[in-house]
């Protein structure tokens, strides 16, 4: 019996993914804050950190090369 060569590769319709689930982010929740208190001096770098700046905090200035 002779079985039907099926094509190898990348003919015919591309594939479908699915796309990734985000979840949102609590940023005051356990694992959070367990990794504030590692990386954070006080509550302003914390919140810098989470993307919420302190008013009229300096700003960091970048490394020269």
């Amino acid at each position: 019996m002779a079985d039907k060569a099926k094509p190898k590769g990348g003919k015919g319709k591309p594939q479908k993914k699915e796309k990734a689930v985000v979840k949102e982010v609590d940023v005051l929740g356990p694992a959070a804050m367990l990794n504030a208190y590692y990386i954070s001096h006080n509550v302003a770098a914390f919140l810098e950190f989470r993307g919420y700046p302190w008013p009229g905090s300096p700003k960091k200035k970048g490394k020269k090369k």
